[in-house]
């Protein structure tokens, strides 16, 4: 029987993983630096994963409407659990707070976290739409 290639065993992490974004570091471990670029490349271009932002990327799967690849949640959720894997406290941005507690019934467009008092450079978007950060 063959052995498992880099792609496979990056596939098959993906698909036993609950996560749904990943950092370019957590594929080192199935190769080596080249060939885990290449991996990722085409998974990017067959549309299994979307880029985030830096080393950044997260679960997709094909739309139903046009069949081009789509995140499988809201960039704001996307969002927190990069923050979190990136080691940064965030929560939801205090408009999207006030929705949930009853205290407003407007919902927020824009896709904000709050990011405490850390400092961030690094930008996480989607296509056209980009995360917002939000300070205390």
């Amino acid at each position: 029987m063959a052995k498992a290639t880099s792609k496979d065993r990056i596939l098959a992490s993906l698909r036993a993983s609950n996560s749904k974004v990943f950092l370019r570091e957590e594929f080192n471990r199935f190769g080596n630096y080249r060939q885990v670029c290449r991996v990722v490349k085409e998974l990017l271009d067959e549309g299994r994963i979307l880029r985030l932002g830096y080393g950044t990327y997260v679960k997709a799967r094909p739309s139903t409407i046009s069949g081009k690849p789509v995140p499988d949640d809201s960039l704001v959720n996307i969002g927190m659990e990069a923050m979190k894997k990136l080691g940064i406290k965030v929560n939801a941005g205090k408009d999207m707070q006030a929705l949930i507690s009853g205290e407003s019934t407007q919902v927020p467009m824009l896709p904000i976290v709050n990011i405490g008092k850390a400092r961030i450079c690094r930008k996480l978007s989607l296509g056209t739409r980009s995360l917002v950060y939000e300070k205390n």
